[in-house]
């Protein structure tokens, strides 16, 4: 057996009706792997409102109003703590009924949900989030949870989306570079586990260069184009090297396609069940950050999509 199915399924849960799809997803992956489910509920600072009651100030004195203010504070860290135990509680319970004798572990934790759910991918097979609605766009862009735990993650993270309602039978790998072979492995394990095809893909376009004023004569121009194009051929190839042989049962196939990564991989969502992406994240000013490919497939793909860490 696979080490990782040793391990739980994590996924995350905040009441909301992403969320609820997560869990769902959930349970069908650890059933997939015969792993336990841990439900986790990260403390929100904003699911409750600060206890506003008027009157205090003037009336007890600085001191009194540091007192009163300390016990209102572990008030509501406390009916925090109990809304976030119920929610895990039954998030649970449903996971119970959809899936009689799964192994599930309902977890409430005094921690922010996005270093809550870092801290159990560190020893998770497979972490779960949803999606959030935002503007008129429902379930188009990502909630900022979800983001922020994809960027800084260090197992498998899979992204709940998607319009798909019935099995293709098709997991899809992006490619960048031919060193992304653990994306290419994860795919590979997908692809046998849902006794599903596998395509490993790779986009590519020729750079554009702002300000060359004169470019160069046509011929330069066709050598350097078919020169890239042999690089870009071999790509995929490379990712995939002896990993045929070690998944003999995998339908594989790599395909190399001019065209923006991002629109070839959200292309290639709708015909998939699956979307595996190398996550290349790369220290900017203000934190980690993904690449703006993989930020157009969370936004946009038709089916769930998981990254799996990649050093830059």
């Amino acid at each position: 057996m696979n080490r990782s199915a040793q391990l739980p399924v994590v996924v995350g849960v905040d009441g909301s009706d992403h969320s609820l799809r997560a869990l769902d997803r959930a349970v069908g992956e650890a059933v997939l792997r015969g792993a336990p489910l841990e439900v986790l509920c990260g403390a929100s600072a904003h699911r409750l409102a600060p206890d506003g009651a008027p009157g205090a100030s003037g009336v007890l004195g600085a001191a009194g109003e540091a007192e009163a203010a300390e016990a209102a504070d572990e008030e509501r860290r406390r009916a925090l703590a109990r809304q976030a135990r119920q929610i895990a509680e039954s998030a649970a319970e449903r996971a119970r009924e959809s899936a009689p004798g799964l192994e599930v572990e309902p977890s409430a934790v005094d921690e922010n949900a996005v270093a809550a759910l870092v801290r159990a991918g560190s020893r998770a097979a497979l972490t779960v989030v949803g999606t959030r609605g935002h503007g008129g766009f429902t379930g188009l862009l990502l909630g900022s949870v979800s983001l922020r735990v994809a960027a800084h993650i260090e197992g498998p993270l899979m992204v709940v989306r998607g319009d798909n309602e019935r099995p293709r039978h098709t997991v899809v790998v992006g490619v960048e570079y031919g060193t992304d072979t653990d994306a290419a492995r994860y795919g590979f394990e997908e692809a046998e586990r849902r006794a599903a095809a596998l395509l490993v893909l790779h986009a590519w376009e020729l750079p554009v260069y702002p300000g060359v004023m004169v470019p160069p004569p046509t011929r330069v121009l066709e050598e350097i184009a078919e020169e890239q194009a042999r690089y870009e051929e071999s790509v995929p190839m490379d990712a995939v090297a002896g990993l045929r042989e070690a998944y003999p049962n995998v339908d594989a196939r790599a395909e190399t396609v001019y065209a923006g990564p991002g629109h070839a991989l959200v292309e290639a969502s709708a015909a998939a069940d699956l979307v595996v992406l190398a996550a290349h994240r790369r220290h900017r000013l203000f934190g980690m950050r993904l690449g703006a490919v993989t930020h157009a497939v969370l936004h946009h793909a038709h089916c769930p999509v998981v990254l799996v860490p990649t050093a830059a």
